[in-house]
């Protein structure tokens, strides 16, 4: 099943989509965050149709485990993509970020480089966590 990866942030979304059966997670271009979570699931919801995904996985930032203000957005977002039919999970996204950040320096991309992917690549790491928790 494809399955669309979310980096849910206030200026940009970053997205993935994944295979589960091959436990592989794509990066996908960096949507600008409207500042309307409505119009936000809207793009996604777009999205996730162009890509024939089955699912969404939502991250959802959590500090030692507890919730924050952005986890509360995070889960409104994952409800608005419920009400639009949608099979929606989430996952903690803590250090996805920066993992992603630090994986692209060792790779030799510049600072320009790594601040237009890092969201898309975070959204990969969503997934790929989202597999191994869920072990499909």
């Amino acid at each position: 099943m494809r399955v669309l990866g979310v980096d849910f942030g206030g200026k940009r979304i970053g997205v993935a989509v994944g295979e589960s059966d091959h436990r592989i997670a794509t990066p996908r271009p960096t949507l600008a965050a409207s500042g309307k979570l409505a119009t936000d699931a809207d793009a996604l919801n777009a999205l996730a149709r162009r890509e024939e995904c089955g699912a969404v996985v939502v991250g959802v930032p959590l500090i030692e485990g507890q919730p924050t203000s952005m986890s509360r957005v995070c889960g409104q977002l994952a409800d608005r993509l419920r009400e639009r039919g949608w099979t929606v999970h989430t996952v903690d996204e803590s250090l996805t970020s920066v993992g992603a950040e630090a994986t692209m320096a060792e790779a030799g991309l510049k600072a320009s480089q790594t601040r237009r992917r890092v969201d898309g690549e975070a959204a990969a790491r969503i997934l790929e966590r989202f597999f191994d928790e869920e072990n499909l």
